[in-house]
């Protein structure tokens, strides 16, 4: 008999989770854009999380959401401001299992409800189609320079639909 898929979940974060956000950026980067990155620039990227401190103040200044599987945390997405993506991350093992769709859907929800017009996001090469499937377009290609490396990313743009607002709100 078929097992079906479980659920994802999402909750707020918690300073709680700093450090096992911060392990599921490392794998994530480790495990999935080799095709796209070079091991220096992985290794750029991920130094990122080496303060995990640093980095879990970092998801706090935002609204940071945790996604969950079968009640453990297996990625993550910010909202900065009213209407950019500034993260959105998924450890590899689940990867496919519709935790980033989950993720981008609620902070596209979120951002409409805060008002805002439209969503952007400075999608890396592995990204683009994830976000491009889901309606962003391409606005414009950038480098941003981490540590000694050199990292490729793409401005991506999405319309929102307005929230309605009811006779209560």
């Amino acid at each position: 008999m078929a097992r079906s898929q479980p659920s994802v979940g999402l909750r707020p974060y918690l300073p709680a989770d700093a450090a096992v956000l911060a392990a599921i950026f490392v794998e994530s980067i480790e495990g999935l854009t080799g095709d796209d990155y070079t091991e220096g620039q992985q290794q750029a990227w991920m130094s990122a999380a080496d303060d995990e401190e640093h980095f879990g103040a970092a998801l706090g200044k935002d609204l940071t959401l945790v996604a969950t599987l079968e009640s453990s945390p297996v990625g993550f997405a910010s909202l900065k401001g009213a209407d950019h993506i500034e993260m959105l991350y998924v450890h590899p093992s689940a990867a496919g299992q519709g935790v980033a769709s989950a993720l981008c859907e609620a902070l596209e929800k979120l951002a409409a409800a805060r008002g805002a017009t439209r969503l952007t996001v400075d999608a890396s090469d592995t990204a683009h189609d994830f976000f491009r499937k889901r309606g962003y377009a391409d606005q414009q290609r950038s480098t941003v320079n981490v540590g000694d490396e050199w990292l490729v990313r793409t401005r991506m743009q999405k319309a929102l639909v307005p929230v309605e607002k009811g006779p209560m709100q």
